[in-house]
């Protein structure tokens, strides 16, 4: 009796040694408020608000210009013949595309300027987590951030057995 109350000791012992281990091998960390908290973020930030607000300005300039000729041509009108009428119609209807092919512009340019911007800061935050966890000797790193994945992987990949398998 003695020596199975010793077996189950023992046997519990390394099982909670394991779960140890394996415990100690997976963190996690959330890269969001990471990169948020990066002084870099904060000027980058700055500079697409910046470069946001130039668009802004630009377009509402656009937009108040259209809404002059609009005004004017209405109040003219009356005044005009159809053949003149329609040619205003027509420079007003060039002016909206206008507008809308520069908001379109800015709206990509904004989108890569941002993947620019933003690349260094998430690649420089990436590295850091990768050395500190496997200085820790983590072998997982999982982004707690909503939609996060994993940032670090150096545990065994089972894609070779599982391949085998099933046969492919």
């Amino acid at each position: 009796m003695m020596k199975q109350v010793k077996l189950l000791f023992v046997a519990a012992v390394m099982f909670l040694g394991v779960a140890t281990v394996q415990a100690q091998e997976v963190a996690h960390i959330n890269t969001q408020e990471l990169v948020e908290a990066m002084p870099e973020m904060k000027e980058a930030q700055s500079q697409l608000e910046k470069l946001q607000k130039t668009y802004d300005t630009e377009i509402k300039a656009m937009a108040k210009e259209l809404d002059a000729k609009l005004k004017q041509y209405e109040v003219e009108a009356e005044s005009k013949t159809d053949a003149e009428n329609q040619k205003r119609f027509e420079e007003v209807q060039t002016m909206q595309n206008n507008i809308g092919a520069y908001r379109q512009q800015a709206m990509q340019d904004l989108q890569k300027k941002e993947v620019d911007i933003y690349k260094p800061i998430l690649d420089k935050a990436r590295q850091a987590i990768q050395k500190v966890g496997r200085a820790k000797g983590y072998k997982y790193v999982i982004d707690a951030s909503p939609g996060g994945g994993i940032l670090l992987a150096e545990g065994p990949n089972l894609m070779a057995d599982v391949k085998k398998e099933l046969g492919i």
